[in-house]
């Protein structure tokens, strides 16, 4: 494969995170015109968040060895078309329940075409170091998707345009997308080296494995750390009137932005330090950021949760890489898929929970004290990992 095909495929997949993000990262930014607009409790609203992470969740592991089985191009193709077709489906719409429904055939198609993306890049990079630094590259173009979503929808709102053309735009983007894919000369599916086929059946045997296993609950608990900021944050900001008011104002922007920022600067981080001392410092450094808001509420969250978006920016993709080269790469499939499960399904429940304590008690405070405790955990399960290394052995012969 020439070097310009290569560099093509890789922009493919950039952009591909980039739309993925331009929708997900802005309901934080809707969810607030959501419980107006319906009169909804913050537990009845999430569901726009963890309707489509479900079924990204039950997308990736059910169908996550097609990227193995059918190849990466079809799958792709087979995600993009459906993404597109749901999103401008949003236009015809005007009920909160149509659109649960249409988020949930998107989260099906996200689990396609991420799978086969994250593969995708397992295949292209020579060694467990390449993976991780293009991973991080990948996640940066997230990043950015993450920071134009929620500027888009606010200044929709501000405009007095509805937050479903954010949704249409993504559908036009992606039938580029997919027509960038036609065109694209992807590699050859790579051949199992034992006589099992890909299929469902082989994405479970995953959960007999204890190394995609660890990386999935690690992942797992990143993730349930940062929903709380964009899901929950606008909601959280809304009560502070303190002298940071424009701070508060532009907080998710502010966090976005920080965690591309990061995330671009990963290949240096990397190239000084092991990732395991890296995932480690950085873990702590959020706990530390969710303790300020535990322990002195939204005065603190005001500057500690944006500031945690630098600290966030290279953990879920040094980790989702890591987990990946641990597996062969006809593999890569069936293992992004059991990752992509557990990602997804941490994002939909974490906040769904947050909702429902919050609810309970009366203010989303409560929620992101849950949310502390994972991130506790997170700094824990960091620390074992540079403790005893357990992967050491695997990566080394990636």
């Amino acid at each position: 494969m020439t070097t310009s095909n290569l560099t093509t495929l890789r922009w493919l997949t950039y952009m591909m995170f980039f739309m993925f993000a331009m929708t997900s990262d802005a309901v934080g930014v809707i969810i607030p015109e959501l419980i107006e607009q319906y009169n909804l409790t913050m537990t009845q609203a999430s569901a726009f968040h963890y309707a489509p992470m479900i079924w990204i969740a039950i997308s990736g592991l059910c169908l996550g060895f097609l990227a193995d089985k059918i190849g990466h191009k079809t799958t792709i193709l087979i995600g993009l078309t459906l993404f597109s077709m749901a999103c401008f489906a949003f236009a015809a719409s005007n009920s909160f329940l149509v659109f649960v429904i249409l988020l949930s055939i998107i989260g099906v198609a996200i689990g396609l075409f991420k799978t086969a993306a994250l593969a995708l890049l397992g295949s292209l990079s020579p060694t467990s170091h390449a993976h991780t630094k293009t991973m991080n590259t990948v996640e940066g173009f997230f990043a950015l998707g993450a920071i134009v979503g929620p500027a888009l929808v606010s200044y929709m709102i501000i405009a007095g345009v509805s937050w479903i053309y954010l949704y249409v735009l993504a559908g036009i983007l992606c039938i580029l997308l997919a027509l960038a894919t036609l065109k694209v000369r992807f590699a050859a599916k790579s051949q199992p080296v034992s006589s099992q086929a890909p299929s469902f059946k082989h994405t479970l045997l995953m959960f007999k494995d204890l190394h995609a296993l660890g990386f999935s609950a690690a992942i797992a608990l990143y993730v349930a750390t940062e929903v709380a900021i964009y899901v929950w944050m606008p909601t959280l900001l809304k009560t502070y009137q303190g002298e940071w008011t424009l701070l508060a104002t532009y907080a998710l922007t502010i966090f976005f932005i920080l965690r591309a920022l990061g995330r671009f600067m990963a290949t240096w981080l990397l190239n000084l330090f092991s990732w395991q001392l890296v995932m480690l410092v950085l873990s702590t450094a959020i706990f530390l950021c969710y303790l300020a808001t535990y322990l002195f509420g939204v005065n603190a969250a005001v500057v500690s949760l944006p500031l945690s978006g630098l600290f966030m920016s290279m953990i879920y993709p040094t980790l989702n890489s890591k987990g990946i080269s641990c597996f062969a790469k006809h593999q890569h499939g069936s293992v992004a898929g059991v990752i992509l499960f557990f990602t997804a399904l941490s994002a939909a429940v974490a906040p769904l929970l947050m909702g429902v304590v919050s609810d309970h008690f009366g203010h989303i405070e409560y929620g992101f004290a849950l949310a502390t405790a994972f991130a506790a955990l997170l700094m824990l399960a960091m620390l074992y990992n540079w403790w005893q290394d357990p992967a050491q052995i695997r990566l080394a012969d990636s």
